[in-house]
């Protein structure tokens, strides 16, 4: 993830984060879940074109947040989420019309 321009990976508690100017792309939950900001829309996307890859527990169902399982998941849909959470902390005005 800290390929994407501007990303910056940080590390807390053993787990690690990645943010863009401060804004948080993705966090680790622990070795094998992450969880992505996404707007509602995108999170509703994901949750039924990829059900065994991405989930939203109750922690999370009011937050634009979407966790995704790094073993057992989709890694081309783990990647998408990411880049779309990066294009939407990327451009500030985007989260305003998209949650």
């Amino acid at each position: 993830m800290a390929q994407l321009d501007g990303v910056s990976e940080r590390s807390g508690d053993g787990l690690l984060d990645w943010r863009y100017r401060g804004r948080l792309i993705a966090r680790q939950l622990d070795d094998s879940h992450v969880v992505i900001r996404a707007s509602f829309d995108v999170r509703d996307f994901l949750l039924q074109s990829f059900p065994e890859t991405f989930s939203v527990p109750r922690r999370f169902a009011k937050h634009m947040m979407i966790v995704a399982d790094l073993e057992n998941g989709n890694g081309d849909a783990i990647e998408d989420a990411v880049i779309a959470a990066w294009e939407l902390q990327s451009d500030p005005a985007r989260v305003d019309r998209d949650g």
